[in-house]
């Protein structure tokens, strides 16, 4: 019988790989937490006063330019911190959920970085809603990088990650 001389070209493409449960569940957790930080957000602006007040209690010698300094200051790096997050969030969740291995890696040093800059929000002057907000995402954070390096999620990892 005769044979078909191949041809050069792309091979066929494998069928992806379906992450298992727990990647999945990471993956909406990661996306939980990038919602959870726009609620934050919105929370903490809505609540501005609150921080007016905060501040006061920590400098009461402040004028009203310090004071508001202070408030703009601490106000911006909220929105600003609040954006970086988000995108964080997603571009985890969507490279998780794809099998990078270098993204479960990256995802446990930012949970990293975000524990350190929780301990340092109880230092800082911040209400209450900020650090109720916090607390709630560094521990969705925690769920899903404990999903990310169960023994379910290791030979998604493991696998060569399609392109």
């Amino acid at each position: 019988m005769y044979q078909p001389y191949p041809t050069p070209g792309p091979e066929p493409a494998a069928e992806p790989v379906q992450p298992p449960r727990s990647v999945r569940t990471a993956a909406r957790l990661m996306y939980l937490a990038a919602g959870a930080e726009v609620v934050a957000l919105i929370v903490a602006l809505l609540t501005r006063g609150s921080l007016r007040a905060a501040i006061l209690s920590r400098h009461p010698h402040y004028t009203a330019a310090q004071l508001h300094t202070a408030e703009t200051a601490r106000t911006v790096t909220l929105i600003v911190g609040a954006l970086i997050a988000v995108g964080l969030w997603l571009w985890m969740a969507r490279a998780n959920g794809r099998g990078r291995g270098w993204a479960r890696v990256v995802a446990a040093v930012l949970f990293g970085i975000n524990t350190l800059d929780l301990i340092v929000s109880f230092a800082a002057v911040r209400d209450v809603a900020d650090l109720i907000g916090g607390v709630v995402i560094w521990l969705i954070g925690l769920a899903a990088i404990v999903l990310l390096f169960s023994r379910e999620s290791a030979p998604f990892y493991a696998r060569p990650a399609a392109a």
